[in-house]
């Protein structure tokens, strides 16, 4: 039996503020391993938002390439249908019923989780993990963890991970203007962007 991180997201593009979350994650719940999964049609956002998905897993295979424990997986984005997380939980676990689940989220996601698409079947497959930043959010999380927990028998652990103030969307924003993003992603992402012109 293993213990399974899956970190979804658009990753349009990858950052530090990702990676940051699965490392803390892998060390902090002693996971065996995160697996990153680009979404292919996210159901939330519209499709001239997302560049395609072919450099997005590019991209994704750049950051993670030297981290051992780190996995990309192109599931949802080979998929032909729209990137529910109940369904890709629930694929995780009718192909390996004897590994753990972790869902890893941004502690804001706690906030909306109870709008998603069939909440409670994620719950059913997965421990939420999701990340706080500090004391005064941890506080506010863990009454939403109660709620959750009492109305869809969700597990709910928690991620203590450093306030990384950085966004795809601010990210792709300084690109278009041609502003500095160094520092704010791996180099190797970034080397990427440049070569192929995304975002530009």
């Amino acid at each position: 039996m293993s213990k399974i991180g899956i970190m979804g997201g658009t990753f349009n593009p990858i950052h530090y503020g990702h990676l940051l979350i699965a490392e803390n994650a892998l060390d902090q719940l002693g996971l065996d391993e995160v697996r990153f999964l680009p979404n292919g049609t996210p159901p939330h956002k519209h499709g001239n938002e997302i560049i395609e998905a072919a450099h997005r897993l590019h991209m994704v295979a750049c950051a993670i390439k030297n981290r051992p424990g780190f996995i990309i997986d192109d599931s949802e984005i080979t998929s032909d249908t729209i990137s529910y997380t109940y369904l890709t939980m629930e694929r995780f676990v009718e192909s390996h019923p004897e590994h753990d689940y972790y869902l890893i989220m941004g502690g804001d996601s706690l906030y909306d989780f109870s709008t998603w698409k069939y909440p409670e079947r994620i719950c059913r497959c997965a421990v939420l993990a999701a990340a706080v930043r500090d004391e005064y959010q941890m506080q506010q999380l863990q009454t939403i963890a109660f709620e959750l927990s009492k109305k869809m028998n969700a597990q709910i652990t928690f991620i203590q991970s450093p306030n990384f103030s950085v966004s795809s969307s601010e990210i792709r924003r300084r690109i278009s203007i041609g502003q500095s993003i160094r520092y704010q992603l791996p180099d190797s992402v970034l080397d990427y962007i440049m070569t192929n012109h995304l975002y530009q």
